[in-house]
């Protein structure tokens, strides 16, 4: 009788061992960013949920596929989840860029409401392309990094501006400043080589990246709250079985929740670091939100001639 427990222990662990499955995840921003952290305790979360049935590798940094590569090797299933910034795909529907369009939606209750409407129409557009959204996390809301106080728009000009999406290229031309494209890694690097001399970025970024050693002020503009997106590839997805699935749509929500509760947490922390460590808080004069503000008015209107029926309807909902 003992050899036949043996013998049928032994069995479940093999098949437990064969149903295991292991996900890679490759994700843009290092292991100190509030995202990055969050996405670890979702790999961490699934693989106690499924009782080790699905586990998931985070590949940070960029360590594994480039941040721009990122949703098309999910798509192409070279890996099975990854994660990146909503708006680098503007360029395929204006659906996508919505959360950084300038002084559309600058508050964690503007975001929310955003995604809400956002969130079916990214749904149907990644389903097309064999993706499928897990969860989405906001950036704290945008700030002004540059040597010296900014006292209006005109005191951008000339400066070689770091963007990150075709929303904050535009801006930057539009303020007659010159865009270079630049990842968040790539950051100091940038600005000691003399590649940038000013960007817009979340006190996340600016603190992970010791802004503090290229730049001098930081204005809290609260320009936009763009988002990252958690994506998986829907074929690899539905070979879970049930149980897998349920679990790791759970543990999605979950992160969405403490995502956007960890997101507001960092805006404030990582202000009082940049703080802490010299660089000067500067509140935005009236003459420079006025014009910043304008800015994001034409901006919009150049997006409406351009923009997809379905991106024009989330507008709609959210005004």
């Amino acid at each position: 009788m003992k050899h036949y427990i043996l013998a049928a222990t032994l069995s479940i662990s093999a098949a437990s061992i064969a149903t295991a499955e292991t996900w890679d995840m490759p994700t843009p921003y290092g292991d100190s960013t509030f995202h990055t952290q969050n996405i670890a305790q979702f790999a961490q979360d699934v693989a106690t949920a499924t009782n080790g049935e699905l586990t998931i590798t985070v590949h940070s940094g960029g360590s594994l596929f480039p941040h721009s590569e990122i949703k098309n090797v999910v798509r192409a299933g070279q890996v099975q989840i990854g994660e990146f910034f909503l708006s680098t795909l503007e360029n395929e529907d204006s659906a996508y860029g919505l959360d950084s369009q300038p002084f559309l939606a600058t508050s964690y209750a503007d975001a929310a409401a955003l995604w809400a409407a956002q969130q079916p129409v990214i749904t149907e557009l990644l389903d097309a392309q064999g993706l499928m959204p897990l969860f989405s996390v906001p950036w704290p809301a945008q700030g002004l990094y540059t040597n010296g106080e900014i006292a209006s728009v005109d005191d951008l000009s000339g400066l070689r501006f770091r963007s990150y999406n075709a929303a904050l290229e535009e801006f930057a031309i539009l303020v007659n400043a010159s865009p270079v494209q630049v990842e968040a890694a790539d950051i100091p690097q940038a600005f000691a080589t003399g590649q940038i001399e000013a960007m817009i970025t979340s006190p996340s970024t600016g603190a992970n990246s010791t802004a503090w050693d290229f730049v001098t002020h930081y204005t809290p503009i609260d320009a936009w709250v763009p988002k990252n997106i958690v994506v998986v590839n829907k074929r690899a997805f539905m070979r879970l079985p049930e149980n897998v699935q349920a679990a790791v749509i759970e543990a999605a929500a979950t992160a969405q929740t403490r995502g956007w509760e960890m997101s507001a947490a960092e805006a404030e922390a990582k202000t009082a670091v940049m703080q802490e460590n010299g660089m000067i808080i500067v509140a935005p004069s009236a003459e420079l939100t006025t014009g910043l503000q304008e800015i994001g008015a034409q901006m919009l209107e150049t997006w409406r001639a351009d923009a997809s029926a379905p991106a024009l309807a989330i507008l709609d909902a959210i005004n």
